[in-house]
Parts: C-alpha cells; structure tokens; sequence
C-alpha cells in the first residue's frame, strides 16, 4: 500500500493502531509557578549542562536550588512576576500543526507535545499516553531549529530512555519510527525570517532611517565551542544565519550574528555574543539595531528577559540608537503550514512502510560481540 495524502480524506472509524501515526512534537517547556523552578533546572543541568562543564553530578540539586533564588529575583522582582509565555505558544504550534496534518491525514494523525524539562509533559509521560492510546508508529519532531547531538539530540535521549522503559513481553510496542532533524537549511523557513525582518523595518524604521544606517542582528542560541565530543550545533547555527543573511544583505549591508550565549565559568561561547554584535553595528554607523532571533522557533526567557537586558545596557551606552526587538516564529500561519508540510513525507514513509517487530531482549543476549575471530 502506498500512502498518498488527500485533502479532508478522513479515516474510518475501526482504525488499528498500524494505521496511525504519533507526532512527538518536542520543545524546552518553561516553568509557571516559581515553585518548579528548582525541578526545572535539575533536569535542565542532567541533561544539557553535563555535556558540557566539568561539573560533578552531586552538585546538581544545591547548584540547582541556588539557581532558583536567582530565577525567583530575576523573573519576580525584576520582572513583576513574570510569567513565560513559550508554553502557551507551544500549545498553539502543536494545535495548528495538528490541523493541517489532519486536513490532509485525517484522524490516522495525531500531534501530542512533550517538554524536556517540564511535567505533566515529560517525554516519558506522553509516551505512556500513545501507547495506552494505541499507536504504533512514532515520528519524533523537536522543535528546535538547531539540529546537533546536543539539543535535539536530548529530545532524541530521552525518548530512548522512555522507550526502554515501556517495554513489556518480548515485542516492542513501536513499530515504526522516523524523526525530522530540523529546519536550519529549509528554504521557506529562512523567507519567512528575511520577510519578517523586511516587514518590519518597512512599518517601523524604513521612513526615518536609511538602509545602511539600520543594524540587524540575527540571534542564534549560543554554543559551547567543546562539549565532551558531541557537536553543540554551531555549524548548523552558522549556515542557518548566513542563509538568512543573503536574503537580506544586499538591502541591508550592516548585519552580523549574535549569539545568545548562558555565561557559564570556564566555558568558551560563540562569540560576537547580542551585545558585542549590536555594539560592532552601531561603530560601523548604524541609527537602529533590529534583533531578530532566528535559532529558536518559539519565544522563551531567552529571547524575552536576556534580549531585553541587552537592549537596556546598550540604550544605556548608545542612547541615540533605536532598538526594534523582534519575536520568533511562533504561531506564524506561514510558519505552522510549513512545519506540516515538512512532516507529510515521513508520515507518508509510516503508514506505507511494512512494521517491523523488534524484540529488544534479543539484542541483550548477543549484543556483547558481533565480530567473529577466523583463526588458521
């Protein structure tokens, strides 16, 4: 059978699990209540933070509390209480993305979210929920722009240990699996991001100020330049700006990178970081700065607080500059037809392709050596 999508074509009612596909829709998660801030960052240092400092686990939970104070003054006292919005946000890309995978699934479809770092939305928690729902066949799709074995990559971690823990008899329950890597080098991803930066100056900067004269800063999420071998996402990162830069720079000739980066001790960062870049523009003449983040499909504390503290100590520095602070993609109509769309292929690849029975307990028996000794 080949799978061929057809609009409004709706799936009958006695549908087996085999004609079905999950989408595992995977993002960060932010906490909303302050309480869980100490839980947050727990997960957040397992899972990103020890693949990158030389730091030893016991510290997590106190380092982890220490944090919290900090978060509870940043966001609370600083920030009247803020709240994030990225799981708000997050809820309106799976809803949206699920409508136009339905419109040309049907029902076979389904998107469910998960949050690496927050409950009730653990990998592991959803998971449990498809399979008690029946599905079989799992397509894993972070929504994080950057592909590496480092950010998707924990998407990818902890799907594995969740995996590995619902196994029950000797059949595993996932049938067929596909994953989307991510979109850095996705053409209509890369217009949609010059488009939004074009739209903007038009409204807000194009009638006082001139092209050369207007900075943009396109913002990627910081790298570690060495993370115990695992590649922390800068190439994709790098490409994924300088594609979005020759959208723009024939327009617009003042534009760098900048990179958001967690300064963490000992740690090398991508660098020029927001500021610096920012700074760089306005020395080489630039009236306006435009910061436009690009590596983050979904706003969060980063683009939000961090970018605006940016913007505060270079107003501070450079008060006659104008600062236009840009959102992300969000729940763009462009944006949520186009993450469908990258997705049709593979659900496509699922629900044609034959299931395959993996029996994980046979891979722990002869799973020791798989190159034979010839001796003569």
């Amino acid at each position: 059978m080949v799978a061929t999508p057809e609009k409004q074509q709706r799936a009958p009612e006695h549908l087996t699990g085999k004609d079905r596909v999950a989408v595992l829709l995977m993002g960060y998660g932010e906490v909303e209540s302050y309480e869980d801030f100490a839980n947050y960052n727990e997960q957040a240092l397992n899972l990103l933070t020890a693949k990158f400092a030389p730091v030893p686990t016991w510290i997590y939970p106190p380092l982890a509390k220490i944090l919290a104070l900090f978060d509870r003054h940043e966001w609370g006292h600083k920030h009247g209480s803020f709240i994030s919005p990225h799981n708000a946000i997050f809820e309106q890309q799976r809803a949206g993305i699920e409508k136009h995978l339905q419109d040309t699934w049907g029902d076979r479809v389904q998107v469910f979210k998960a949050f690496n770092f927050c409950a009730p939305f653990l990998p592991e928690q959803v998971l449990t929920e498809i399979k008690a729902q029946g599905f079989d066949k799992l397509l894993i799709y972070p929504l994080l722009v950057v592909d590496s074995i480092f950010t998707s990559g924990i998407a990818v971690e902890q799907v594995n240990k969740a995996l590995a823990r619902l196994v029950e008899g000797t059949e595993h329950w996932v049938k067929g699996q596909r994953y989307i890597p991510s979109f850095y080098n996705e053409i209509d991803y890369i217009e949609l991001l010059a488009r939004m930066v074009e739209e903007k100056i038009a409204t807000d900067l194009a009638a006082t100020h001139l092209p050369s004269q207007i900075g943009i800063v396109l913002m990627n999420h910081g790298c570690p330049h060495k993370a115990k071998g695992f590649t922390s996402g800068i190439v994709e990162s790098q490409e994924l700006y300088e594609r979005v830069r020759e959208q723009l720079i024939h327009r617009y000739p003042l534009i760098s990178i900048g990179w958001l980066n967690h300064d963490t001790p000992l740690i090398e960062w991508t660098q020029p970081n927001v500021e610096l870049a920012a700074k760089n523009l306005i020395e080489l003449g630039a009236k306006a700065v435009v910061l436009m983040p690009i590596g983050f499909a979904t706003e969060n504390h980063e683009t939000l607080l961090d970018v605006h503290h940016i913007i505060h100590a270079l107003q501070h520095r450079h008060p006659q500059v104008s600062y236009v602070q840009m959102p992300c993609v969000n729940d763009h109509p462009d944006f949520l037809k186009m993450a469908a769309q990258w997705a049709n292929p593979q659900i496509a690849a699922l629900l044609s392709e034959e299931a395959i029975a993996v029996n994980p307990q046979m891979a722990e028996h002869n799973g020791h050596h798989h190159h034979e000794h010839h001796h003569h």
